[in-house]
């Protein structure tokens, strides 16, 4: 009788788990029998919500008010499975939604305070600009989770969020500078299980007590306040910062010696204070630190003298010095760090040799020692290290050979070797010990200004993988053969300043499909393609100068719709500039088309804002034209402009920004100077020189 009612009790339990699976998997999958999950009330507030949120995108067009519309399954909601109530909205965007100008903005709707258990909003990578942060988020009591990071909010930033005492996850950054503003942060101090906080371009020049407030988060991992205005760093005699992994206080201006408590915060793994303005030595410190793995020093006036032992004693994986006041030899104690996977002592006065030990850290992935005035030649040892993936050796005194043992580098996908003395006989040697790891190989190769001579070799060619190429400024002579055309991925080239020659036909570029830049500056190349070619890329930059492109304006230009920077000087074009090419200029950042014949009027100048256009020496005539209303610098010197100035300074002046830098000298103007062009307040520097019959007033 006993063992039947066990196996009865067992079959009732078993069917009542069968139950509430069912029930779960019904609610999960908006089973029919059952209500939508949707809290009527909820929905309503998400519709008022809507109403006021502008996307160009239509994002939220699932979010539609019939009453069998289930709000749990509309876009960015998130519901809680069993109890129907919104848990958490996320209506952030992406860069790419930037891109495309799609991404929200408005205001926000206070009917969010219907939403009592939301614990996650995320309103991240928006633009709210002219808007100040709610201040009825204070009282959206059960958020854990608040990321309003580079929504460009505007104003104070409400001091009621301290009543979020739920809050683990706090992200108020900017990011086009500091939009938000606090008085003080005395309102941060209730929040104690707070985790990461990010107040990145946040203007935090009033909150002399920032440090003494988030000292006091006992709870806090991640503290990121980079370029705060903070100008002051307190010492602290202890610090409470017992769970800090993650510091960041770049880009301040506290100008001091370098304090103390930084290192002794005993679980610290990331300590980011570049471009903080400290001096002076690395303080030495008697506790032992196990912790760190990442640590950026860099942009500061720090030295090693004397070195602190601590520092190459431990097992960081990523350490950056760059552009302190390192000078000398290699401290000899880095190649105790073995473990090391980046490098950066770019930037420094290093002025050895790059010392044998260097070569034997062989779980480098980026070693950087740019721009300092290291010597001697790059041993074959190098080979050793076939971790690296960046290698950057630019701007420096190096001089020999470029070593074929960069053939086992097989991860390498970035070399910068420009600005040193190689003696580089044989080109061909070097491009193919580059090509050897295959199709997976190097994606982006400089090799500017480093003495190199003689043709293009064939080689080059199988760089298959190549993305950018820069090997300007060199020797390089012969005719532009097929060969760089047969880099199929390249988006990057520039050829400029070499002793390149001959015709550049339109098949040289069938193949480059995904270029975006194009610079060939100072070469001696004829530019032979047909009146109706249409190029097989969009580019962003192009810059031909003393190329042979005239006298006809070259047509295919016309499709090139995502210019942004622009230079045709002295390319022999005599042609007045046809009505399409403004179409193509709205977003050009610079434009320079001096030193050719250009002639007739040009009634209207469209650039992007804050632009440099040089239109110098040409043929043009005619009255100035009209220039936007925000210009950097505009050179129309050396034509034959002619008639009144007086337009030109004085028309539109409430709504000018005029440039910092105008050159008219050696036009045909006439008439007196107005009074206006005092209203141009910013500029900087004018040239009315060899200017006909002008007169001051």
């Amino acid at each position: 009788m006993e063992r039947s009612m066990r196996v009865v009790l067992l079959l009732i339990r078993f069917l009542a788990a069968i139950a509430t699976i069912t029930f779960s998997f019904g609610l999960c999958n908006g089973n029919p029998d059952w209500p939508p999950l949707c809290k009527d009330s909820e929905r309503q507030a998400l519709l008022m919500f809507k109403q006021d949120l502008k996307d160009p995108a239509n994002r939220p067009s699932s979010w539609v008010a019939e009453e069998d519309s289930d709000c749990c399954s509309w876009t960015g909601v998130v519901c809680d499975h069993i109890t129907g109530h919104i848990h958490e909205l996320h209506l952030n965007s992406s860069n790419s939604d930037w891109y495309i100008n799609s991404f929200f903005g408005g205001k926000i709707n206070p009917s969010l305070l219907s939403l009592k258990h939301l614990n996650y909003l995320d309103l991240s990578n928006n633009d709210f600009s002219t808007t100040q942060i709610p201040s009825f988020f204070g009282y959206m009591t059960s958020l854990t989770h608040l990321n309003l990071g580079t929504s460009e909010f505007d104003g104070i930033i409400p001091h009621n969020l301290g009543n979020l005492s739920s809050l683990r996850y706090l992200n108020l950054s900017s990011l086009y500078g500091p939009s938000l503003k606090v008085e003080n942060l005395q309102w941060i101090s209730g929040l104690s299980l707070l985790k990461h906080l990010d107040l990145s371009y946040v203007n935090l020049s009033k909150a002399s007590d920032w440090l003494q407030v988030t000292n006091m988060l006992p709870s806090l991992v991640e503290l990121i306040m980079l370029d705060c205005q903070l100008d002051q760093v307190a010492p602290l005699p202890t610090p409470n910062f017992t769970s800090l992994v993650v510091l960041d206080l770049s880009r301040t201006s506290f100008y001091s010696l370098m304090p103390r408590w930084v290192f002794s915060l005993k679980n610290l793994v990331s300590l980011h204070i570049s471009d903080c303005g400290f001096q002076g030595p690395i303080p030495s410190i008697s506790q032992n630190i196990t912790s760190l793995r990442e640590i950026d020093l860099s942009f500061n006036y720090i030295s090693l003298d004397p070195i602190p032992k601590w520092l190459f004693n431990q097992k960081f994986l990523k350490l950056s010095l760059e552009q302190n006041q390192l000078i000398g030899q290699l401290p000899s104690s880095i190649q105790n760090m073995t473990g090391l996977t980046t490098l950066n002592l770019g930037g420094n006065k290093f002025n050895s040799t790059i010392p044998e030990w260097l070569y034997n850290l062989n779980n480098l992935e980026s070693l950087i020692l740019s721009s300092n005035a290291f010597r001697g030649e790059i041993s074959s040892s190098i080979g050793n290290m076939t971790s690296l993936v960046n290698l950057h050796l630019d701007n420096n005194l190096l001089e020999g050979k470029i070593p074929n043992s960069l053939e086992h580098l097989c991860k390498l996908k970035v070399l910068d070797l420009s600005e040193n003395h190689f003696t580089v006989r044989r080109p061909s040697e070097m491009f193919e010990s580059l090509s050897r790891c295959g199709p997976h190989g190097i994606k982006s190769l400089s090799l500017r200004y480093t003495n190199i001579s003689g043709p293009i070799p064939m080689s080059l060619g199988n760089l298959s993988s190549i993305e950018k190429l820069d090997i300007s400024v060199n020797q390089f002579d012969g005719t532009f053969i097929e060969v760089i055309g047969q880099l199929k991925m390249l988006t990057d080239l520039d050829i400029s300043y070499n002793s390149l020659e001959g015709a550049v036909s339109e098949a040289f570029f069938s193949n480059l499909t995904k270029l975006k830049h194009f610079i060939a500056n100072g070469n001696s190349f004829t530019w032979k393609t047909s009146r109706d070619w249409l190029p097989p890329f969009q580019l962003e930059s192009l810059q031909l100068d003393s190329w042979h492109l005239g006298p006809e304006w070259p047509m295919w230009l016309q499709t090139q719709t995502q210019l942004t920077y622009l230079s045709l000087s002295g390319t022999g074009i005599s042609s007045t500039i046809p009505t399409w090419f403004w179409n193509l200029t709205s977003q050009v950042k610079y434009l320079n088309l001096s030193y050719n014949q250009l002639y007739g009027e040009i009634q209207n100048i469209f650039v992007a804002q804050y632009s440099l256009v040089d239109l110098s020496s040409n043929r043009f005539t005619g009255a100035l034209p009209i220039v936007p209303t925000s210009l950097w610098w505009l050179d129309l010197s050396n034509s034959s402009f002619f008639g009144s100035v007086f337009h030109f300074f004085c028309d539109r002046t409430d709504e000018l920004k005029p440039p910092y830098v105008l050159d008219l000298g050696n036009n045909l103007l006439s008439g007196k100077i107005p009074d206006c062009w005092m209203n141009w307040q910013e500029l900087e520097v004018l040239n009315l020189d060899k200017v006909l019959k002008i007169a001051r007033r």
